[in-house]
């Protein structure tokens, strides 16, 4: 990571920042058509995808390490017109897997503190088009 000519190398402890503007890296998975795409954490915290398929598979990779949250939001275009199945480490609220939009946009978060062994699902917003 670099700011302001100063390079900073492997995980640092940043304590009591205050971060006026910020982005965050965003990882696009494209058209997706079918099979299995993983969700690697180090390629960004956003990621966007589109379902073109009936099935889809989806994985997460890199998490931090337990004892660190960790969290990414995917928006996720026409994930309803199909199965999604999620990996089983996810938990939904109520045990429900979310309804997804058949023909536009949803944004789900997902968080982890374990390094993945458990994922926490929210649906945050649904149709978003």
């Amino acid at each position: 990571m670099k700011s302001h000519g100063l390079e900073m190398v492997g995980e640092q402890t940043i304590s009591q920042p205050k971060i006026k503007d910020y982005g965050e890296s965003v990882n696009t998975l494209g058209n997706l058509s079918g099979g299995t795409d993983d969700i690697d954490l180090e390629l960004g915290n956003v990621i966007t995808a589109t379902v073109s398929t009936s099935a889809q598979t989806f994985t997460f990779s890199n998490p931090p390490e337990t004892g660190t949250a960790g969290s990414f939001t995917l928006i996720l275009t026409n994930g309803g017109m199909g199965t999604i199945t999620w990996p089983t480490s996810v938990k939904w609220e109520d045990g429900n897997t979310p309804s997804l939009t058949a023909s536009g946009g949803d944004i789900l978060t997902f968080m982890t503190i374990d390094a993945g062994t458990i994922w926490y699902g929210f649906l945050a917003g649904t149709d978003m088009s």
